[in-house]
Order: structure tokens, then sequence, then C-alpha cells
């Protein structure tokens, strides 16, 4: 089994580059995981490699449950690939360093060495001795201009670092990358083809295959959640382009909970079967022009959706599903179903992780704000019991908030929320 964490000093330093390389590269055989909540880079690494990525977050779980998800998860081949710099997050609970260090994986920093040379291995030995129990055992330097360039920089460092392997580089001037934002918008598998041979053309890939040897990681031998029993009972997930924020562990924990789980999408105006006992709208984009374009004549999903609604029957609701629950986002009309507007900003009005007065914790990140939040509850606050602004709206067995949470490890809200009779709050 290979086991690896890409990181880096910060963002922008190509963990993605890496990360899309090696994943394409090892396609048929590798797990991609993401450190931290994001749900975008998520989607792009299924893009790349065709398998489901799987988000390790040590704020919203604890260590014993975290090794359980990667043992539930994992293959021949695991690919982590970090969130910013390799200690950032880790006065909130979860970074790169923490997570690593968790699962025993070791870790390759991605250096940049652009305009540099004997300062890239100082840098390493800062990284390296910040935290003695670190995983750092190897690094490829990027945005390099040449192989004098790197022989430069590896001799250095492999003089300053007994115990450090050299992996590599990559050249800062890729043909295949040029005028191409590497993001969710590039769906051409050729082209990723291309970008991960010329990535992967000067690094020694044996190399990397041995940095696992002397590392294995102790498997937990219970499950380290609370068991909810099977329900009989049909689920109805709302998870397509618009809504597309749903975390693979969720999805799969709501099959293990739901009798039946059916996954409709809103873009092609499908309705909600009137046998619907819940309905999951995921978070996603429903604000921007582009995403709105795709809903706002959905007339047959919005209709089957109030009717439910008018039924008492259950609805909750992420981010941009709580948006699509509201009359309108300034003037995008939305469906009526929750009596508030909202409004989208020029920035963010929250980003990060937070509690809410149950002290759940997870993650959010949004522009919009509710124009009048007299009718919201829930403060969401960056610390336990802290203030905040009202982050959650609700009407009769409906509930939307600004929070994504992970279901498997908050059974007790997961049951108020979806199994019992009558949403219960707090």
């Amino acid at each position: 089994m290979l086991n690896i964490c890409i990181s880096a000093v910060a963002s922008n330093q190509g963990k993605t580059i890496l990360t899309t390389a090696l994943l394409y590269h090892f396609k048929n055989l590798v797990r991609p995981f993401k450190i931290g909540p994001d749900f975008i880079d998520p989607q792009f690494h299924k893009m790349v490699c065709q398998t489901d990525s799987i988000n390790l977050d040590t704020f919203m779980m604890n260590e014993e449950q975290i090794k359980w998800l990667f043992n539930k998860y994992c293959k021949k081949i695991n690919i982590l690939e970090g969130v910013m710099g390799f200690y950032d997050g880790e006065n909130r609970g979860c970074s790169s360093y923490g997570v690593s260090k968790i699962l025993q994986i070791p870790t390759i920093l991605i250096l940049d060495g652009s305009g540099s040379y004997i300062t890239i291995s100082a840098v390493l030995k800062g990284l390296k001795e910040y935290r003695k129990d670190n995983t750092i055992k190897a690094v490829v330097l990027n945005r390099l201009s040449s192989t004098n360039h790197y022989e430069l920089i590896k001799n250095q460092i492999n003089s300053d670092h007994k115990n450090i392997e050299v992996l590599g580089w990559i050249s800062k001037n890729i043909k295949s990358l040029m005028g191409t934002h590497l993001g969710l918008d590039l769906e051409n598998l050729d082209k990723i083809k291309e970008i991960s041979k010329e990535v992967l053309g000067n690094i020694d890939l044996e190399k990397l295959k041995n940095l696992d040897s002397n590392l294995a990681l102790t498997t937990p031998h219970r499950y380290p959640f609370n068991r909810i029993k099977k329900r009989n009972k049909k689920l109805v997930i709302v998870n397509d382009s618009n809504f597309s924020f749903l975390y693979y562990d969720n999805l799969q924990f709501l099959k293990e909970i739901f009798k039946k789980v059916i996954i409709i999408d809103s873009t092609k105006d499908e309705k909600i079967p009137k046998d619907t006992d819940v309905v999951y709208i995921c978070g996603g984009y429903v604000e921007t022009s582009k995403s709105y374009e795709k809903i706002k004549n959905s007339d047959k999903f919005r209709k089957s959706l109030i009717k439910h609604s008018k039924k008492n029957k259950k609805i909750y609701a992420e981010c941009a599903g709580l948006l699509y629950l509201s009359n309108r986002v300034d003037e995008k009309k939305m469906s009526g179903i929750l009596d508030i507007d909202f409004s989208l900003g020029n920035r963010f009005k929250r980003l990060g992780y937070y509690y809410n007065q149950q002290n759940i914790k997870g993650h959010s990140f949004h522009y919009t704000f509710p124009i009048d939040s007299k009718n919201g509850f829930d403060i969401l606050s960056k610390q336990i019991n802290g203030a905040g602004d009202k982050g959650s709206w609700s009407r009769d067995n409906i509930l939307a908030t600004y929070l994504h949470i992970m279901f498997r490890n908050n059974s007790e809200f997961f049951k108020r929320i979806f199994i019992r009779k009558k949403i219960l709050f707090c």
C-alpha cells in the first residue's frame, strides 16, 4: 500500500498540479482524500481519477473517527491533498501536519524554487524543526528554470537533510498549462493526461513509491460512532451541478440509514416523488447568474418541493439549499417556501469553522446574507457559546442552515432532523 500526503508552505505553491498528475497516473488504483472541509477539490479529484474523494477533517471528527474513515475508504494507493500550508489550521484543529501525523502518512512537500536555491533548504529546515513529530519525508521542487537549477537545490538539500528524499522537479514552463486554468472547468481528460505526463516527467516515481516502507497505520478495532438503526423511509437528495456540495461519506451514511435513497437533478426539472419522506437539498451555487439560469425555469421541481412542504414533510437544506427555499436572492426569484429574502455581497460573510448553539461543529463559506434576519435562529460562532449572527431558518418540519456538517459523528442532531416525526432544533 502506498500512502502519501501532498503539502506545501502555503496555498498556490503547486499542490493541485502535483496531486492531479499523480491521481491521473495511478487512476485505476488510487483513492483521493482531501484534508479539511473543502467541497471543490474533491469534485476535481473525482473528475481526474473517476473515484470519489473523501474529506478528512479533524475539527469535525476526532482521531479515532479519522482513522476509521481512512480505513473504510482506502485503496491500494491513497493520496491526500493538503490544505493551505503544512501547519496552517493547526490552531483551529485541522491541518495537513495533524492529519498526516494521526495516520502516520509520509508527506511530500512541494517547494517553489523560483528565484532561489540555498534558501529553499533553510525553509525546509524550519518546517522540519517546527514540530519534531512531523511526517515530512520528501520534496518536489516546483517552478524551476532548468536541470542546473534543480541540481543546485537538490545538492544543497542532500547536504543539509540526510533523511529527506528529493524526488524531482517541475518546470515553470509546462506547455500543457499555458493559458489553462487548472480547475473544475478543465473537463478535457486528454488535457489532464498531457499535464500529468509533463508534471511527472522529471519526478522519480520509484523513489516516491518507497516512501511508505517504514510507516504503518494502526487500525481502529471498533466503530467510533453511535449507531443508528436503518429506517423504512425514503430520502430524496437534491444533488446536481447547482447543489453539488455533498460529502461522499454523508451520502454513504444516508444510504446505510434509509431504506431507499434517490438523487434527483433540479437542473433537469426532475420532480420529488410523492412518497418521499425526507428531502435533503445540498449546498452549492444557486445565487450566481450562471447557476440561476440552470434552475429558474425548473417549475416541476419547484412545485413538487412546495407540495412536499405543504404536507408538513421534512426538508433539510444547506447553504444553496437554504437560498433556494427563500423568497429571493436580490432580483432572482426562489421557491418562497421560507419567508426570507437574501442579497449577494461582494465579500464573504462567513469563512471557516463554526459552532452552532448545540455545539455542532461545521464550516461555512458564503457571500450572501439575509436582508432581515429577525426570523432566523441558531447563532453560528467561531467559539463555543460565542458571539455571532443567526445562521439558520425554519418553519414547521423544515430546517435550512448556512452550516455544513458531517452526519456520521452527529447522531443526535441527525436523528432530530432526519429520523424523528417532527424536527426538533434544540
